[in-house]
């Protein structure tokens, strides 16, 4: 029960990555607020986790890009559970597209929501968290797009790039208030969306120096390890999670 009495909150949370890191969470002792833009979709996912955990998990669906809502999920987060301990800014999309055709609509978006998203709910939970004795832990999912180039992902990879100078950038402004803040960078990993493509697998396991792409619990055993009270002298760092993948860089084109 590693995270007994801890308030976590963990945004693009109803598949994939961000839910295997809530049900992990609750599983030890975490009370955790799942977000997801998709509301059936996040409150499936939290039935999902109270059914096969003894934590507690509620839903809490909305546009985690969404000032308003950050707010309005950070409020309602303290007002019925007194704290914040976690924060996991999850949410993030990708729009593919060759850079000479990209459109400012898709530039847009992405950067609202990988950036933007991220930056307001770490201020909101931070400005939650200096007033708490023991501080807090908040961690960006960025991704090896942001160390190696990838074909048509420019504006993402920008974007999950700025995330890790944003961990770097926030060690000077919350470390005085016990706050610790680092990135994860996952590879190539197994979801329900990667494994949409039948190739994906087959792919991958060539390109990875260990043989196979990420499992998502690869991923989320080290987002546990960040957040978690071994890791709080640890702060502005980015932990990149793929097989070796981008210490060569084979692409995949």
């Amino acid at each position: 029960m590693e995270f007994k009495n801890k308030v976590a909150i963990v945004t693009g949370a109803g598949k994939g990555i961000g839910f295997d890191i809530c049900r992990s969470l609750a599983m030890g002792g975490a009370t955790v607020v799942l977000n997801d833009i998709d509301s059936e979709l996040a409150e499936k996912a939290a039935n999902s986790i109270n059914e096969n955990s003894a934590g507690n998990c509620i839903a809490m669906a909305g546009d985690s890009s969404d000032i308003n809502f950050i707010s309005q999920m950070v409020a309602n987060t303290v007002a019925q559970f007194k704290q914040i301990d976690i924060v996991i800014a999850n949410a993030g999309i990708t729009l593919f597209g060759d850079f000479l055709t990209y459109s400012a609509e898709s530039f847009f978006r992405v950067m609202q929501v990988n950036l933007g998203g991220s930056f307001f709910l770490a201020q909101a939970a931070a400005n939650q968290m200096k007033t708490q004795l023991d501080g807090g832990s908040i961690l960006f999912t960025s991704s090896v797009t942001g160390h190696q180039a990838h074909k048509d992902l420019a504006a993402y990879g920008m974007s999950k790039a700025a995330l890790e100078m944003l961990a770097k950038n926030l060690v000077i402004e919350l470390s005085q208030y016990k706050i610790n803040v680092n990135t994860i960078a996952p590879g190539a990993t197994l979801t329900e969306r990667t494994l949409e493509d039948p190739n994906y697998s087959e792919v991958w396991n060539k390109l990875t120096p260990m043989g196979r792409p990420a499992f998502v619990s690869d991923i989320t055993n080290a987002a546990l390890f960040l957040v978690s009270d071994k890791a709080k002298h640890i702060t502005g760092q980015t932990l990149i999670i793929d097989g070796g993948w981008t210490s060569i860089s084979p692409t995949p084109f």
